[in-house]
């Protein structure tokens, strides 16, 4: 009897939990001050009432309170959590278990009910898998991201919409399968995948970008972040990975990368051909007063002779020099072109026997032309000579023979970048060979002046350059494509002729008949004192009376002080003040005063003037005479040498 009332006082004591018996009805026969605290009852207010009391409407309805008598009594045991009414009528939810009592007969007395008071912990319980599950949505609702598990081996353990849409895959055909199956079979084949496992778990993560294959066998760009998975007792229970797709990105920046290597390239031969440009044209002036004075000098000298020999093979020299420093000039976008208006197709056709005689009988030329191509706006002998030099080229390249393509097709440029054609409609004339072909390195600086692959005394290195040079001058471009042991392809793209071919300008016959002319007063202007020296004798040699001046400003005050000149030769590139902008000064007061621009290069867009007469530099005393004659009647005259009683020597 102690020992009963013992064990009701520790009853009585718990207040944690709610201990009361049940008779074989339900009905409550004993309560604890832990179901007065949880329920809301006072023992004087429940003992006696049936325990369904305690569940919800719903419950009832169901017969829940019944079936968890029934339970306990044939399985030993009810167990369950679920809403349950206070006294207040408020819900707690409850941790609930039911155990049979029995006398020693084995006779069924009553039910021991356990309540637990769970509220708490279930709403921290709902509010996590409430996090959970939108933590769930917001991962499934994410399109941009493949986000996904990978378990320990690296076998894909779930999947979002953003890994579908990306890789292809639904969640029932990927589940399962390992993750290198996205790898590419290089990146397979190199253990990619598994490096990337042992590093993310040995420095935490592992981070790359590289090219993924989606489900239909498509390549993408990818930038991937996997990053180990631990519990809480620190086991590696598998990888997160993150997968983004920046295909866009990737060709974005590479086209980006491309124009600001083709922006270098056209900076760093822009910077190479102005220096070339000045030397050449420095260069032309020392050859101009070569040219010149051995000019002179053959002519006091006897028609044979050792001397004779010698001034002509000096002028030979000079003029290969002359034909370099064209080159130069080519190259800086600086030589005089004679545009016209040209159909490449009947231009290859001409020259068809003079390129097929200069390649040898071992390398043959094909010619790939479209019905119809459009005339361009070119120079045509310059554009025979470049043709002839890439031929050329492409044999070299073949020392075992092969063959020489020649074709061309009509292009459109629809949108400019940094280094490229502005928009228009071009004509790409290309040569191609089946050589030797170049690398990146050589393909790099195939177009800078001097730069060759040929042996000592086979050329110049300038003939890319020039062709270079003539296509930009053109409005076009050279592009040389080419792999090593692949051959080469070089294309001139020219801009498309507004007009039809045949109105190209008469190119200026030679000077070949004399006439009388009279005596001529002619300024000549030039800040190079040797070639102002051999420009005056030549002149005085035909006859003519000669004013000096160094500058333009010079010229000026020549004259306004001198009367009676006739005709001014000026050179183009002086310091303080342009040939042209001299040019403009004198026509702005005596408008019919006739004007000569000597210069190596076309060095300004005024230079341009089609009415004004100009002479090339380097030049002979004939060049000099056929210019005057152009300058002093034009139209009529152009193709008299204007002379004046030579002197005697």
């Amino acid at each position: 009897m102690q020992d009963d009332q013992r064990w009701r006082m520790l009853v009585d004591a718990i207040v944690d939990y709610a201990i009361y018996m049940l008779s074989p009805d339900g009905t409550i026969t004993s309560w604890n001050r832990g179901a007065e605290r949880f329920k809301g009852y006072t023992a004087e207010e429940i003992i006696g009432q049936h325990f369904s009391r305690f569940y919800t409407e719903e419950d009832r309805a169901t017969g829940l309170p019944a079936l968890a008598l029934k339970t306990a009594e044939t399985e030993g045991r009810f167990e369950r959590e679920g809403w349950r009414m206070r006294k207040d009528g408020s819900r707690m939810w409850a941790h609930v278990i039911i155990d049979p009592v029995r006398d020693p007969a084995g006779r069924l007395v009553g039910f021991a009910k356990i309540t637990r008071d769970m509220t708490e912990r279930k709403a921290v319980q709902d509010s996590l898998r409430w996090s959970e599950q939108r933590f769930q949505l917001l991962v499934q609702g994410i399109r941009d991201y493949a986000i996904y598990m990978l378990g320990p081996d690296g076998r894909v353990t779930n999947w979002n919409t953003g890994a579908e849409r990306l890789k292809g895959y639904t969640e029932q055909e990927i589940v399962g399968e390992h993750f290198s199956r996205f790898y590419t079979p290089e990146d397979r084949a190199s253990g990619l995948p598994d490096r990337a496992l042992a590093m993310a778990i040995r420095e935490g993560r592992f981070e790359q970008e590289g090219w993924r294959v989606r489900k239909d066998g498509s390549r993408f760009r990818a930038h991937a972040l996997l990053q180990p998975i631990y519990d809480e007792q620190g086991t590696l229970v598998g990888f997160g990975k993150i997968t983004r797709d920046v295909t866009l990105q990737h060709e974005a920046q590479r086209a980006l990368e491309e124009a600001r290597a083709a922006l270098f390239q056209s900076q760093k031969l822009e910077t190479i051909g102005q220096l070339t440009g000045g030397i050449a044209h420095d260069f032309n002036n020392l050859l101009a007063v070569i040219v010149g004075n051995l000019d002179l000098l053959r002519k006091r000298l006897p028609e044979e002779g050792k001397a004779r020999q010698l001034v002509e093979n000096s002028l030979q020299g000079a003029r290969r020099g002359a034909s370099l420093t064209g080159r130069m000039l080519a190259f800086a976008r600086r030589q005089e072109l004679k545009v016209a208006c040209v159909d490449v197709q009947d231009l290859v056709r001409g020259l068809a026997e003079m390129l097929q005689g200069s390649i040898g009988p071992t390398v043959t030329i094909e010619t790939r032309f479209p019905l119809r191509i459009p005339p361009v706006l070119v120079d045509p002998g310059q554009l025979e000579a470049a043709l002839l030099n890439l031929v050329v080229n492409a044999r070299d390249a073949m020392p075992e023979g092969g063959a020489v393509t020649i074709a061309a097709q009509e292009q459109t440029v629809e949108k400019a970048r940094p280094g490229t054609l502005p928009p228009g409609a071009y004509v790409c004339l290309s040569v191609t060979d089946e050589g030797e072909g170049m690398d990146e390195a050589t393909l790099a600086k195939a177009v800078e002046p001097f730069f060759t692959t040929k042996g000592v005394g086979r050329g110049t290195g300038l003939g890319l350059s020039m062709i270079h040079g003539f296509a930009e001058q053109s409005g076009g471009r050279l592009v040389l494509k080419s792999r090593k042991g692949e051959g080469t392809r070089a294309e001139i793209w020219l801009p498309v002729a507004a007009s039809e071919p045949g109105q190209a300008a008469q190119a200026e016959p030679g000077a070949d008949e004399l006439g009388p002319a009279r005596r001529l007063t002619v300024l000549v202007v030039d800040d190079d004192p040797l070639v102002l020296m051999n420009t005056a004798d030549m002149l005085e040699d035909l006859g003519h009376a000669v004013l000096e001046a160094s500058s333009g400003e010079q010229a000026l005050r020549v004259l306004a002080r001198a009367g009676g000149v006739d005709l001014v030769i000026t050179d183009q590139a002086m310091p303080g003040m342009l040939g042209t902008q001299l040019v403009a000064a004198i026509r702005a007061e005596r408008p019919d005063l006739p004007v000569i621009l000597a210069t190596g290069y076309a060095e300004a867009p005024a230079s341009r003037d089609a009415t004004l007469p100009r002479l090339g530099k380097p030049f002979t005393q004939q060049d000099l005479a056929r210019a005057m004659a152009a300058a002093i009647n034009p139209g009529t005259e152009q193709n008299r040498v204007v002379r004046f009683r030579p002197r005697q020597t």
